[in-house]
């Protein structure tokens, strides 16, 4: 995505945008992408651990606090993963991306 929003970033980065306000753009989309994933699989998962578990004798109660770290966790991979390509795209020089035009 950064590499297709290249000349949107270089037109930022010549107006005077920060790095953190390029970052932030580039990964707030990711975000909500993958929160709206945790709140449709959440659900999903829990319904299908209950069947699962339900075989067994002995068997545990899943609990909320388990997605809620799950979801977490991934949310923080995808900054990670999203912020660091975002720096990236956000600290290159913006005359190479504009010069084509």
């Amino acid at each position: 995505m950064a590499q297709n929003r290249i000349k949107e970033v270089g037109v930022r980065k010549v107006l005077g945008a920060s790095v953190s306000s390029i970052t932030t753009l580039l990964s707030k989309d990711f975000i909500r992408l993958v929160i709206i994933a945790i709140f449709i699989a959440s659900p999903i998962a829990w319904y299908a651990m209950q069947q699962w578990l339900s075989g067994y004798h002995y068997h545990i109660q899943i609990s909320w606090w388990i997605f809620l770290g799950a979801g977490m966790m991934a949310i923080v991979i995808a900054l990670f993963t999203v912020g660091f390509q975002a720096i990236k795209a956000a600290i290159a020089n913006p005359v190479t991306s504009l010069r084509s035009e």
